[in-house]
């Protein structure tokens, strides 16, 4: 069983397409840092379910270090990046590039939305990503249309 830390831009991008359940089918267990649960609890979408934000109270974690991170990412962020350490977490799921690149650059080892995607569709627990890719990018999600149609073909699906 491995532990994951989700931060907020992930964890949106999964509740949009319903596939949040998929964090705790790969891995096992997973807990987010308590400012990305106020970041959740701020967010603002008719297509996020707020019934998510139930079953992610219990999963919320404090930091229990000074939180040096938070002039070079933005709190959610770097509370995740804190949290990982403090767990000794195997993977950080972390979508926005800057604050990744910044977290692989700590050894922190990374795995974004369409990571779990893909894992998800490798160990069947999703038939088709195409549908899942669309509904992120109709929801401004922001990945790159070259990076998700290589994933579509690469599996066997008709690119966007």
């Amino acid at each position: 069983m491995k532990v994951v830390i989700a931060d907020t831009g992930a964890l949106i991008s999964l509740g949009i397409v319903g596939q949040i359940d998929l964090i705790e089918k790969i891995f096992g267990e997973f807990y987010i840092a308590e400012a990305v649960w106020i970041e959740l609890n701020n967010y603002d979408n008719p297509n996020f379910n707020p019934n998510i934000l139930s079953d992610l109270k219990r999963r919320v974690k404090q930091i229990h270090s000074k939180n040096h991170l938070s002039l070079v990412m933005d709190y959610g962020e770097s509370e995740s990046v804190i949290l990982y350490e403090e767990l000794n977490a195997d993977y950080l799921l972390i979508d926005d590039n800057k604050a990744r690149q910044l977290a692989e650059s700590l050894h922190i080892n990374c795995i974004g939305t369409i990571g779990v995607l893909l894992k998800a569709k490798q160990k069947d627990f999703v038939s088709e990503l195409n549908p899942l890719f669309k509904k992120l990018i109709s929801e401004d999600r922001f990945f790159s249309k070259k990076l998700l149609n290589e994933i579509l073909v690469s599996v066997g699906e008709l690119p966007l």
